[in-house]
């Protein structure tokens, strides 16, 4: 069963814009090795942090949304955790695609 999952995470602020662009590419190529074919990323820029997180302040926040079957999210957020780029990160499993809940109920039937 796939599901749909949000994976929001905080880069340092001091990274320049090729670093950003390089990090996203990293994560977004990290979910295509693992089977992921339709990944949406979203750059929502340069933030005030609501509290200081090893002394920064602010923080680039990006947003990928993506359809897997759960065995996808180790690996990305493995290689999160090891990042020294990445200050916070978070995953959200949202939904059930309704389209292939409804090709296994009939495939049941």
């Amino acid at each position: 069963m796939r599901y749909i999952y949000e994976t929001m995470y905080i880069l340092r602020p001091d990274l320049g814009e090729e670093l950003t662009e390089g990090a996203i590419a990293k994560y977004q190529g990290i979910l295509q090795e693992n089977g992921v074919t339709t990944v949406e990323t979203q750059h929502r820029g340069k933030r005030r942090l609501a509290y200081e997180i090893g002394k920064h302040r602010d923080g680039i926040y990006i947003q990928m949304n993506y359809e897997c079957d759960g065995s996808q999210v180790a690996p990305l957020e493995r290689a999160m955790r090891l990042s020294e780029d990445v200050i916070r990160y978070l995953t959200i499993k949202q939904t059930v695609r309704e389209v292939e809940a409804e090709e296994e109920v009939e495939a049941t039937a």
